[in-house]
């Protein structure tokens, strides 16, 4: 009898044993999950370049996007603060148009980096610079994706990408071949407007609608009118601004009508380098 009741509660805690191990391996994949979860950011960086844009970004699947080199002079400054971060890959390259305070390091980053898809708009454009880019993708063996309204880059359940913009063929100001871009990660969407002026904005029908934008044009009054800001309906807005420029940007209009649609605004010129993290519910700017 007593043999039969050392048996019952041996098996007792062996069963007790098991229940408590599967509940902390439970307990662990748990929190694994959770740390994954806490861990996949959207996070954009508006790098400081002065009179000019460059855009990097972390996207919440591991993979990068660079939207705009600066000037020419800034290539080592974009390539410096990408090797900083500890990337060699560039998933996705987009030089939103071809004039050189967006193109002018693009050979240097295609030079150092791992690109793997490049989007750039169709357009004539006979300079120097622009040259040297297609030179530098030519001798990678690279090919140029036409940047244009319609194109998706990534279509997943919790991050789109979208280039919204250019609309049509032909324009007499280089600025409305920009690539507009549209990235959207779960709750949020940030949109990047490049140099798009009112022309570009009003031929854009996809959903402009998002909580960040980059305002188009370094904040020129060619850009951002009255009505597409409405449509986009942003909480914040981001200025890709040379201190004391010779433009005068960004413009007076574009501040006062920022401020009167109570949309917070950060400046390169004011602010150096900012940087934007969100897990696709809530948005933290550095």
């Amino acid at each position: 009898m007593k043999n039969k009741i050392k048996v019952i509660i041996f098996i007792l805690c062996v069963l007790i044993y098991g229940f408590l191990k599967e509940s902390t391996l439970l307990t662990n994949l748990s929190n694994v999950e959770d740390v994954a979860v806490s861990e996949s950011l959207l996070k954009v960086h508006f790098i400081d370049v002065g009179q000019a844009d460059s855009i990097f970004i972390e996207l919440p699947n591991k993979e990068t996007m660079l939207i705009d080199a600066g000037n020419n002079s800034d290539d080592e400054t974009v390539v410096n603060y990408i090797n900083e971060l500890n990337y060699d890959t560039i998933n996705y390259l987009i030089g939103t148009h071809p004039h050189e305070d967006h193109i002018g390091g693009l050979d240097t980053v295609i030079d150092t980096f791992n690109i793997q898809n490049i989007y750039m708009p169709k357009v004539v454009y006979s300079t120097k610079t622009y040259e040297d880019v297609l030179l530098a993708v030519k001798n990678k063996g690279l090919k140029i994706n036409n940047a244009k309204a319609g194109t998706n880059i990534i279509d997943s359940k919790n991050l789109k990408i979208d280039i919204i913009a250019p609309a049509n063929d032909y324009y007499v100001s280089t600025n409305n071949y920009s690539a507009v871009v549209k990235i959207t990660y779960n709750d949020k969407s940030f949109l990047f407007m490049g140099d798009a002026e009112n022309l570009s904005e009003d031929e854009i029908t996809a959903n402009v609608k998002a909580d960040v934008i980059k305002i188009g044009h370094h904040g020129s009054s060619s850009s951002t009118s009255n009505e597409f800001l409405s449509k986009v309906s942003p909480s914040y807005a981001i200025i890709s601004v040379g201190n004391n420029n010779d433009y005068g940007h960004p413009h007076e209009e574009i501040i006062n009508l920022l401020n009167k649609s109570n949309i917070k605004v950060y400046r390169t010129d004011l602010s150096g380098t900012i940087i934007i993290k969100s897990d696709g519910y809530n948005i933290n700017i550095e």
